[in-house]
This record gives C-alpha cells, sequence and structure tokens, in this order.
C-alpha cells in the first residue's frame, strides 16, 4: 500500500491512487492530511466547474467521515471553499502545462501550510457555526488570490 503522506508524487497514477482510494474510503484517515486534502481538490478543479468541484468534495469529504465513524460537525464549509478558490487560483497560475503528478507536488509546496488560513481568517471566525455551514468572508485581510 503506497504511503501518500511523502513530499512529492511519483506520477500521475499515484495521484489517481490517492483519489480513488479517498473516493472509496479505502485511505485510512490518517493518510489523508492536507496536502492529500489539497491533491483531491486539484483532481476536482481540474476536471470540474468550481461549483460541481465543490459540491464533489462536500459529498465525497461527508462519504469518508461517515465511513471512518469521524464526527461530521467538523466539517467547515468556509475551510473548503478557501481551499478550493486558492487551490483554482494555483491552477490557473500554472497553466495548465505539468502532469498531474507535478502539478499536485507544486500545489503542495506552494500552499502545504495549513495555518495560511489564518492569514485572512481569525480563528474565532473560522471556529464559528457560520463558517462551519457556509461561506463567510475572511476578517483580517481580503483573498488577495
Amino acid at each position: 500500500m503506497a504511503d501518500f503522506c511523502g513530499q512529492s508524487f511519483v506520477d500521475d497514477q499515484e495521484v489517481e491512487e490517492l483519489l480513488r482510494r479517498f473516493e472509496s474510503c479505502e485511505l485510512a484517515p490518517s493518510q489523508f492530511k492536507h496536502r492529500e486534502h489539497l491533491t483531491v481538490a486539484l483532481c476536482y478543479l481540474l476536471r470540474l466547474s468550481d461549483g460541481e468541484a465543490l459540491a464533489r468534495m462536500k459529498q465525497s469529504l461527508f462519504r469518508f467521515v461517515e465511513a471512518h465513524g469521524i464526527n461530521p460537525s467538523l466539517y467547515n464549509e468556509t475551510l473548503t471553499v478557501f481551499w478550493l478558490k486558492r487551490v483554482r487560483a494555483f491552477v490557473e497560475a500554472e497553466g495548465g502545462h505539468r502532469a498531474l503528478a507535478e502539478l499536485a507536488s507544486a500545489l503542495a509546496s506552494e500552499c502545504g501550510d495549513s495555518r495560511l488560513v489564518y492569514e485572512y481568517f481569525s480563528k474565532a471566525l473560522v471556529d464559528s457555526e457560520a463558517a462551519k455551514k457556509g461561506w463567510v468572508a475572511p476578517d483580517l485581510k481580503p483573498l488577495d488570490f
């Protein structure tokens, strides 16, 4: 079984296998960290519109948390939308001239610090019920991507 928590993806097949194992809930929660969230978002945004990618991400996340007995109230719409917007900006800046594995590795390198969100949102806002249930605009600085 591949360990998906490494720094770079070897090839496109490894990225596709991560996506498959996430969507089929074969991936253990311990193997689904920030890097893997970003990679799934990348795959969805390369194949779907932004709205479809958000719907697919939500559906897949809820199926994953249910399959693994994770509390579904941990889902946060604002965080999900923030990272989809950030990944979309990355994709647009890249121009789509790289292989999927190279894109996923570059994305992880550029956006691998999950604390980036706190440049835009206070912890109190991120933790609010409003942010969990729907998109809430940043309170520290506007999105600059």
